[in-house]
């Protein structure tokens, strides 16, 4: 009877004992005691979204000295200069999104303007960019309200960037468009997939969206003149234009003048013009461009940002109007 209960007694052991050396010897769950895991194992450190307050800028200033700020300060002040504060939520996001992106592409890359910074506030090399003291006084009785919409934007795209092929994209805006934004290659020469043209809704409302520059005769030869001295131009000025090529936003791509071939964005540059989408008319008296939108047409439309926000698009259809075949995610920690 005895060697019975004993022998219960060591089956029981057994029975017990078995599972636990099972799972012991299992090499996926055999952690050592300072908690580190077995050397089999691959810990893998998802990126983690930083914030846009982590990540600090350095900005050439129009007095030549170079500012630091966090990057939520610095697209808090881009976006009061670049858009209405006016506008729709979900156009000012859009433009805060596009901001970003148009930061961190800059950003890392050695640029002549300003070696020693990442960006400056000179708008033709980057962003506009206004002191808050100054945004505020150009506001008046709206100042609270409109500081509080764009930081509001700021906050609630915190992070997200566009990327095409896993860049940063180069995210180009500009103020308004005659139907249809332009495709990066007829601008600068280069073909850029998510800077192609693309319809955009803004038309009339929009201030100064047809305008007009005239000069006379004697005037258009000065200019045209001290940089295309072969041009030719004899006879009545209507007879100086000739066989303007369009882009594929209707605008000017290029047009004879006095027999010398000259790009639209040419003559935009010499007399001051909002866009390349323009019509010439020349009289004995006067030479008349007729232009409508503004801006260098490609990417974002900022007026269209907001008639798509008017019609009930959010911030990321809007971004996936103007940047063909993009992704918007969150930025990668160190």
């Amino acid at each position: 009877m005895k060697k019975v209960i004993a022998a219960a007694c060591v089956l029981l052991l057994l029975l017990f004992l078995i599972p636990l050396l099972i799972i012991r010897a299992d090499p996926d769950t055999d952690d050592s005691a300072d908690g580190t895991l077995p050397l089999d194992k691959t810990v893998v450190t998802l990126p983690v979204a930083a914030s846009d307050s982590a990540v600090s800028v350095n900005i050439k200033m129009e007095d030549g000295t170079v500012a630091a700020l966090s990057l939520d300060k610095y697209l808090w002040r881009v976006v009061a200069a670049e858009m209405p504060a006016s506008f729709e939520p979900e156009a000012l996001k859009a433009q805060v999104v596009a901001a970003r992106t148009y930061t961190l592409a800059k950003m890392g890359h050695t640029t002549e303007n300003h070696p020693d910074a990442d960006v400056c506030t000179d708008i033709n090399c980057c962003q506009a960019y206004i002191d808050p003291t100054q945004a505020s006084a150009n506001w008046g009785t709206n100042a609270e309200a409109y500081t509080l919409k764009i930081a509001t934007a700021v906050a609630d795209t915190d992070s997200m960037v566009i990327y095409y092929s896993g860049q940063p994209i180069q995210a180009l805006f500009h103020s308004s468009s005659a139907g249809k934004t332009v495709d990066a290659v007829e601008v600068w020469g280069n073909d850029v997939p998510y800077l192609v043209s693309v319809d955009t809704p803004e038309g009339d409302e929009v201030p100064n969206y047809h305008s007009s520059v005239s000069v006379t005769p004697e005037e258009f030869k000065t200019r045209f003149l001290a940089e295309y001295p072969d041009a030719v131009l004899d006879g009545t000025p209507d007879t100086w234009f000739s066989g303007p090529t369009l882009n594929s936003a209707g605008g000017v791509a290029s047009m004879t003048v006095g027999g010398v071939t000259v790009r639209g964005s040419v003559l935009r540059s010499l007399f001051s013009l909002r866009s390349t989408y323009f019509t010439v008319s020349a009289t004995a008296q006067e030479i008349t461009f007729s232009v409508t939108g503004y801006g260098h047409g490609v990417g974002m439309s900022q007026y269209g940002a907001n008639t798509l926000a008017a019609q009930g698009k959010t911030w990321e259809d809007i971004i996936h109007w103007y940047y063909t075949g993009v992704t918007i995610e969150p930025m990668a920690g160190e």
